[in-house]
């Protein structure tokens, strides 16, 4: 719960790492909204400075309520909810890595010194947090930029709002040398 009128505090933020770490689905609601005074892109220019300050944190949904006059409070369960669909979601092997295949067309994995990753297949392993286990070469040439172009490719695909996702690099030795 962020304070509409104080705006986000230190502690906000060292709270939100605290969820994030713990692999919690969570909604980020803005209380005291009717305290705001209201121009036309309010709510625009709140969401983007809450995405600022919790940028770890993309993939929340935001919303704008008053505990006082109970506006838009009965939306939290309903989004909690969904949050708590969506933490269960299980995405069928085949289609994840059609996705997968899909995305390392568009962007190709990174090499180092000369060696490339590559990504054998992927699969749903777990759920609350959806957890997601690639079979690769060499799980040392996953660099944090290419998981977060991986992550950034399944939200789209599959939704997972308000949930934390958790992506798995294992080594495999590949089939023609097995």
């Amino acid at each position: 719960v962020i304070d509409a009128v104080d705006g986000i505090a230190a502690q906000d933020a060292h709270i939100a790492g605290y969820i994030l770490e713990a692999c919690k689905g969570v909604i980020v609601s803005v209380n005291k909204w009717d305290l705001v005074p209201k121009g036309s892109r309010a709510t625009d220019e709140y969401s983007q400075a809450v995405r600022t300050a919790l940028r770890f944190l993309e993939y929340v949904p935001i919303v704008f309520i008053s505990a006082k006059t109970g506006q838009r409070a009965d939306r939290i369960l309903d989004i909690a909810l969904q949050i708590k669909a969506e933490r269960v979601r299980r995405i069928p092997t085949g289609v994840l890595n059609d996705l997968i295949q899909q995305a390392t067309v568009r962007h190709s994995p990174p090499s180092h010194r000369g060696r490339s990753l590559r990504i054998y297949y992927a699969t749903q392993a777990d759920i609350e947090p959806p957890t997601f286990v690639f079979f690769v070469n060499d799980a040392r040439l996953v660099h944090f930029s290419y998981q977060r172009y991986l992550e950034n490719q399944i939200r789209p695909a599959f939704g997972f709002a308000g949930t934390p996702i958790k992506m798995v690099f294992k080594t495999r030795r590949s089939r023609s040398t097995a």
